[in-house]
C-alpha cells in the first residue's frame, strides 16, 4: 500500500503540473463546457422558457455529472496515447509498478480532477442561473463516485483500444456524444435504462440536488442497481483492458506509435 501511495502521490503531481503548466488548454476545456451549458440554457430559454425553467435544476445536475464523466472516461485513453507518443509507455510497462497499477492509479487522479472540474463548472453554472441546489456530501459523494466508477469502465476498454491501436481520437470524439443521452435517459418511461452506465447514478443524483433527497431515503433497490452497475462496467472494463495488454506485450506493441 505504501508503494502504491508513492505512485499515487506521483501521478496526481504530474497531472496537477500539466493543468497548471498549460493553463490556456485548461482553460479552454471548462470553457467548452460551460458555453455548451450556455447555448442550451439560453438557446432553449428563447424558444422554450417554461419548459426550460422548470427542468433548468434537472439540467444543471445533468451538465454537472457530464463534465465529470466526460473527463473520468477520456483521460486515461489520453494518457496512454500521450505516453506513446513520448515514447514512455513501454517504460511504464517495465517498470516495478507495472502497467496495470500504474493505469489504476491514473485513473484515481482523473477522478480527482473530474471532480475538480465538475465542482467549478457547477459554481459556474449556479451563479449563471441564480438557481439553488441541495449539496449534502454525504449524499453527493456517494452517488458521484459510484456514478463514474461505472463510465471508468468505459474508459479502460478505451485505454485498452489505445495500447493496441495508438491513434483513437475520432473514436473517443463519437463516444462523447454518446454521454449526453446517457446523461439525459429517460428512465421514468424505460426502467431498462437503467442498466447502462452512468443512467442510474445521474437518475438518483438529480433527484437528490433537485429535491433534497438523502442517501438514506432512497430505496435499497436503487442504490443496489447503483453499486451492481458501477462494480459490473469497472470490472468488466478492466479486464478488457488487461487482455489488451497481454496482447500489445505480445505483439511488441509498447515501443511503437
Amino acid at each position: 500500500m505504501s508503494s502504491f501511495r508513492r505512485l499515487f502521490s506521483g501521478v496526481v503531481r504530474k497531472r496537477l503540473l500539466l493543468l497548471r503548466r498549460y493553463p490556456v488548454n485548461t482553460g479552454s476545456e471548462l470553457l467548452g463546457l460551460y458555453v455548451f451549458f450556455a447555448v442550451v440554457v439560453f438557446g432553449g430559454h428563447a424558444v422554450a422558457a417554461p419548459t426550460i425553467t422548470d427542468t433548468l435544476p434537472g439540467i444543471i445536475v445533468g451538465f454537472f455529472l457530464f463534465s465529470m464523466a466526460y473527463v473520468a472516461y477520456s483521460g486515461l485513453s489520453w494518457d496512454v496515447m500521450h505516453e506513446a507518443q513520448w515514447g514512455t509507455l513501454e517504460q511504464l510497462a517495465v517498470s516495478p509498478y507495472g502497467l496495470s497499477r500504474v493505469m489504476v492509479a491514473k485513473v484515481a487522479a482523473d477522478l480527482l480532477v473530474s471532480v475538480l472540474y465538475g465542482g467549478i463548472l457547477l459554481s459556474m453554472m449556479l451563479v449563471t442561473t441564480g438557481k439553488k441546489l441541495s449539496i449534502d456530501l454525504l449524499t453527493v459523494v456517494p452517488l458521484v463516485t459510484l456514478s463514474l466508477l461505472s463510465i471508468v469502465g468505459v474508459g479502460f476498454s478505451f485505454a485498452g483500444l489505445a495500447l493496441l491501436y495508438k491513434r483513437i481520437e475520432n473514436v473517443l470524439l463519437l463516444a462523447e456524444f454518446a454521454l449526453v443521452p446517457l446523461v439525459a435517459a429517460p428512465v421514468g418511461a424505460v426502467p431498462a435504462l437503467k442498466l447502462l452506465p452512468l443512467v442510474e447514478g445521474t437518475y438518483l443524483l438529480r433527484r437528490a440536488m433537485s429535491h433534497g433527497i438523502r442517501l438514506w431515503e432512497f430505496p435499497l433497490a436503487d442504490l443496489g442497481l447503483l453499486l451492481l452497475t458501477a462494480v459490473s462496467y469497472l470490472a468488466l472494463g478492466y479486464l478488457v483492458f488487461r487482455a489488451c495488454v497481454r496482447r500489445a506485450r505480445r505483439d511488441g506493441l509498447f515501443g511503437q506509435y
